[in-house]
């Protein structure tokens, strides 16, 4: 089932509207979306590695437009939208602290949170509530998501025959690996 999932996956991943789904997950993930764009980046890239320059870019700037929605999701509606995803990640108890340390420091928590597995989203509806400044959300949005999905990029394109041959071999093992990536993201953010 897996070897069907990864086909399925990289045979959309060269089609035409490829980039359209690579957006809008993008998009999503920085806002509401659980799942990280790199499900689609991976085997977009490993497909067509002279266009993983353009990929990344495209990444980078829908996650930065969808973290402008969890922005404003935090910023106006975080009593009935935004306290909803919090508590749908079970992170009401961390919030307030993080709020905090937000106005202190939010251009460094996103600039270091944002290039980890830690979601996003959380990090994005955090800088809405606690009102951290507009241009400098943006700013540090933009470091954070090109540096994550250009090493991304750049680790595929310079490696991408033996990255997929080594995925295609222990696609299990992969897949695992992922899986425990995006949980222990999520327990990284309950345990701080």
């Amino acid at each position: 089932m897996l070897k069907r999932v990864y086909d399925w996956t990289m045979e959309k991943a060269a089609s035409k509207n490829a980039t359209g789904w690579l957006a809008g997950v993008s998009f999503a993930e920085s806002s509401f979306f659980p799942l990280p764009p790199d499900l689609l980046l991976v085997p977009m890239v490993i497909a067509n590695r002279q266009a993983a320059w353009r990929l990344a870019a495209i990444c980078t700037l829908a996650s930065v437009i969808g973290g402008l929605f969890g922005y404003a999701i935090g910023y106006f509606l975080y009593e009935t939208v935004g306290r909803w995803v919090i508590d749908f990640y079970h992170l009401t108890d961390k919030f307030e602290a993080m709020r905090q340390t937000f106005l202190d420091y939010g251009a460094e928590i996103l600039i270091i949170k944002g290039m980890t597995p830690i979601p996003y989203k959380l990090l994005t509806i955090t800088a809405g509530v606690a009102q951290l400044n507009l241009w400098v959300f943006v700013g540090a949005s933009i470091i954070s998501r090109a540096m994550r999905f250009f090493l991304v990029a750049a680790l595929l394109y310079f490696f991408g025959e033996p990255v997929r041959a080594f995925i295609e071999k222990r696609l299990t093992l992969v897949t695992s690996a992922v899986a425990v990536a995006l949980i222990g993201g999520f327990l990284v953010v309950k345990l701080l």
